[in-house]
């Protein structure tokens, strides 16, 4: 089934992005009942299913492309009503905690800044609306495929992409450890995000040729569409590529003991 990890580690290197320098000015609750609602369906519902189990659970509640546009050749009340929740199922549903940890550290990380941006009803709406258009964005480009898509990254993806519309400049704090050397750096949004946005698109080409693997189309379609709903969200009065409050590139060199 297609994973959609947003963050990975290699060999003996390893950056994780887990903070910036941009305040909100109000407790992000609804991005806070979302990242919940993920651990709640992967730990309560996931994690106690055996392997068939979990096949059955992916095959429900999962994004199955060639089922949902089935629906339109012998449509019926039911069938129209469980494709469309599989959309909304599969954006809470994942395939291993790595795929959920990845997933809601970069929700954590960039979902509080667009609540606050859009106020938290519109937030919702227009996190609801990332994910359809991730997961419609698949399915357009491999409309036969039986492969179950789950994950929350296309809906994040579509966060990312208004993150970085809104605040290019705000700075990353990114954890490294490359073999000896183990810091922290603060890195401008827009290489963090752009880094990100350039790897989906170098891997876009050999997603399309695997029936498995990362969801990248998904990926692609979030992106753009968090990039054309920010300035429709927005409150009036939010400005477009906000700085940073930070000096970037400041870095912090950590000792091991």
């Amino acid at each position: 089934m297609p994973e959609c990890n947003p963050f990975f580690t290699k060999h003996c290197m390893l950056f994780l992005p887990y903070k910036d320098d941009n305040p909100t000015r109000s407790f992000p609750i609804i991005n806070c009942l979302i990242i919940g609602l993920n651990f709640w369906v992967f730990f309560a519902w996931q994690m106690p299913l055996d392997s068939k189990q979990q096949i059955t659970y992916f095959s429900n509640f999962g994004f199955i492309p060639a089922t949902f546009f089935g629906q339109f050749f012998y449509p019926t009340v039911e069938g129209i009503f469980w494709e469309w929740y599989s959309v909304l199922s599969s954006m809470f549903s994942h395939g291993g905690i790595a795929h959920l940890l990845g997933n809601m550290l970069f929700l954590y990380l960039y979902g509080d800044n667009l609540e606050d941006a859009m106020g938290k009803f519109r937030y919702l709406i227009f996190y609801i609306g990332c994910g359809l258009l991730a997961a419609l964005a698949q399915a357009f480009l491999n409309p036969a495929s039986q492969i179950p898509m789950v994950g929350a990254s296309g809906a994040i993806s579509g966060v990312i992409g208004g993150y970085l519309l809104l605040y290019p400049k705000a700075n990353i704090r990114i954890f490294y450890w490359v073999v000896i050397f183990i810091g922290t750096v603060m890195v401008p949004a827009y290489l963090v995000l752009g880094l990100w946005l350039a790897e989906q698109v170098l891997l876009f080409p050999d997603s399309m040729k695997n029936a498995g693997g990362v969801a990248i189309a998904a990926h692609l379609g979030g992106f753009a569409g968090g990039f054309i709903l920010t300035p429709l969200f927005k409150k009036k009065g939010i400005r477009f590529f906000q700085g940073g409050r930070s000096r970037a590139f400041s870095r912090k060199n950590l000792r091991i003991r």
